[in-house]
């Protein structure tokens, strides 16, 4: 048996992770994918600007429908375009992250990232976060 954690230390091991500056450095490019894999609620407390919220648990049925590719309607077209774009992705403190990473490499895209820290770290470095709108 493992633990989530020693899962999750495992996991790390087959992916790409990239700190918060790495990901503030990618956002100078308009057409970054910043997926932020936590909860609907999480999200709606503050986030990073231009990221799309597909939640861990549906991220794999969701990825289709990212808004760089809503005008497919075929999931085939939508993931290849998909496929080989740098994807960020990041969650509370990047374990769901790490796990939604392994998951999009298992799913043949070549570049999914998890952002190491997640959002505590994006918090703690004073980076911007876009408020809930209420």
């Amino acid at each position: 048996m493992k633990t989530a954690q020693e899962y999750i230390s495992e996991i790390k091991t087959h992916i790409i992770e990239v700190s918060t500056q790495e990901l503030l450095t990618a956002m100078l490019n308009p057409d970054v994918i910043i997926i932020d894999v936590r909860e609907h609620d999480e999200f709606t407390t503050g986030h990073i600007e231009g990221a799309v919220n597909f939640p861990r648990g549906v991220l794999e049925m969701k990825i289709h429908e990212h808004p760089l590719v809503s005008h497919h309607c075929e999931w085939v077209l939508a993931l290849n375009e998909l496929a080989d774009k740098d994807i960020y992705l990041i969650c509370r403190t990047g374990g769901r992250s790490a796990l939604a990473a392994a998951s999009l490499q298992d799913m043949g895209f070549s570049k999914p990232m998890s952002v190491a820290g997640g959002m505590m770290q994006w918090q703690q470095d004073g980076f911007p976060l876009v408020p809930h709108k209420k």
